[in-house]
């Protein structure tokens, strides 16, 4: 296997700080600050910079350099509906695949989840809803599906850490939901069945968000 470069290794870098959340839409990447923090020079960062754009996580403005890209409004609906299609594709190709231990902590994380909103913790409920749906897809054995389906997961992840979605009764829906989809899973339904009743959830969950926004004023 080839060393990795320089490059991709910068590339790698800020990747990972996306997913971990460590650059949040408006973050400046100054190249000057990365070339002290992980001693790449500034060529590789620029390259890794360039990709980023081109995969539109990054835009570069004059005068300030490169900046993550904010998730307006029109393009979180957009990926809401993507992964409304995609996720439950990906979740019903895994499901034969997960393990017991699989399915063990992916009810922990459910019901982690469910005391979360008890407790008024959305981000952590949030998070643990995140985490169960990625465990739930975690073994999807078509690799393109799983990497589109995780760059738009990224996307809303991105959006709803600025401005979370507000889609009324759809937080307290999900234990009940995600215990539905876990026990079709466990029960060994059909593909078919677990992707349909996966993407009934997020379609409710996309109605739900849009009947919450506000109504437009005509000029």
């Amino acid at each position: 296997m080839p060393a990795e470069s320089k490059a991709d290794q910068a590339y790698r870098i800020l990747r990972e700080g996306l997913s971990r959340g460590d650059f949040l839409p408006g973050h400046r990447l100054v190249i000057d600050q990365l070339v002290r923090a992980h001693d790449i020079s500034s060529v590789p960062w620029r390259e890794a910079i360039r990709r980023l754009e081109a995969e539109r996580w990054v835009e570069v403005i004059p005068n300030a350099g490169a900046v993550v890209r904010p998730v307006g409004e029109d393009e979180r609906r957009s990926t809401m509906r993507i992964l409304a299609r995609l996720e439950p594709l990906a979740i019903a190709l895994a499901a034969d695949r997960l393990t017991p231990t699989d399915l063990v902590q992916a009810r922990e994380l459910n019901a982690d989840a469910r005391r979360a909103l008890a407790d008024f913790d959305a981000p952590r409920h949030a998070a643990l809803v995140r985490e169960l749906r990625a465990l739930l897809r975690s073994h999807c054995p078509d690799a393109r599906l799983a990497e589109m389906v995780d760059e738009e997961a990224l996307r809303l992840e991105l959006a709803d850490r600025i401005a979370p979605a507000h889609a009324p009764g759809r937080v307290a829906a999900s234990f009940d939901e995600h215990t539905e989809l876990l026990d079709l899973i466990v029960g060994d339904a059909l593909p078919v069945r677990i992707e349909a009743v996966a993407r009934e959830h997020l379609e409710r969950t996309i109605e739900a968000f849009e009947a919450a926004r506000p109504a437009t004023v005509a000029p």
